[in-house]
Formats: structure tokens, C-alpha cells, sequence
């Protein structure tokens, strides 16, 4: 049996520095809460934020 997957979603480096953006300049609102407004997962946000980090 063959489990299908949802695609993955591409999105753009803009919006990518963006969600980092909003994210370290409200620093109460959590990886969910940035997640739910922008519609994309927690991980995602998480992932992009220490990409952003590791690459400074």
C-alpha cells in the first residue's frame, strides 16, 4: 500500500526573510502564532528561522 503525500510548497526568499523578520522583531509570539498568521507549518517557520540564524 502506497501512501500519498501531500507537495510539498514552494515559497519565495522574500517571504521566507520575511517570517524571519516577524518573527524576531515580535518576540512574543511563538513558531505557531507566526506559523497561523502567514498560513504555512511550525516547522517550516523554525527551519527558515535557524537557517537565517546559522547563516549570520
Amino acid at each position: 500500500m502506497r501512501v500519498e503525500t501531500m507537495p510539498k510548497k514552494k515559497y519565495s526568499d522574500e517571504f521566507k526573510a520575511d517570517a524571519v523578520e516577524l518573527y524576531g522583531t515580535h518576540p512574543d509570539m511563538s513558531y505557531t502564532q507566526v506559523a497561523a498568521d502567514l498560513g504555512v507549518s511550525r516547522g517550516a517557520i523554525k527551519t527558515w528561522v535557524f537557517q537565517t540564524r546559522k547563516a549570520t
